[in-house]
């Protein structure tokens, strides 16, 4: 059997299989966009914005090298540079070099940006769960978490690993 194909050998996906990756493409194309307007509504900033202030928020000090701070948020150095910039604008965010070998360079979350991340994170949980956690069952979203573990780590295994890690160390609440 080849990699793009079946085990009955057939490459083309089934009906059952064209209805459930179709709905899958809807949430991926759908969702962001949702979460990007209440986000630009309430504070101005798009969602890949949020997610680099979440992931300073969880880091000791609230500060991360730039070239991880990109793998976390999910987007290239250059994207992330020019978000950076934006936030710094704002003054939620600062830049400075950092030691070691090689020009790097860390983004330090600032006190207005921690002020602004806990004014803006409950309107956001809010829509997140209004467009995701309510719209289904428990049962329902532990299959779609799982799901979306298994698509990331056949995706980016060292994203999975990034995740996992980062939930472990989350404080439950």
């Amino acid at each position: 059997m080849t990699d793009n194909q079946d085990e009955t050998g057939d490459v083309w996906l089934s009906r059952d299989q064209q209805r459930d990756w179709a709905s899958l493409v809807a949430l991926i194309m759908t969702l962001p966009g949702k979460l990007d307007a209440q986000l630009k509504h309430e504070a101005g900033i798009n969602f890949f914005e949020y997610n680099i202030l979440v992931s300073l928020s969880d880091a000791p000090g609230h500060v991360r090298v730039m070239s991880d701070l990109a793998g976390l948020a999910r987007g290239s150095l250059s994207r992330l540079s020019h978000a950076v910039s934006r936030l710094e604008g704002a003054g939620w965010v600062e830049r400075r070099s950092c030691g070691g070998a090689g020009r790097r360079t860390e983004a330090i979350l600032t006190e207005t940006g921690w002020q602004e991340l806990q004014r803006i994170a409950p309107s956001h949980v809010r829509e997140v769960r209004r467009l995701v956690i309510d719209a289904m069952g428990a049962d329902q979203l532990e299959h779609l978490g799982a799901a979306a573990r298994l698509v990331v780590t056949a995706v980016d295994p060292a994203l999975a690993d990034t995740l996992a890690s980062a939930i472990d160390r989350r404080p439950r609440g």
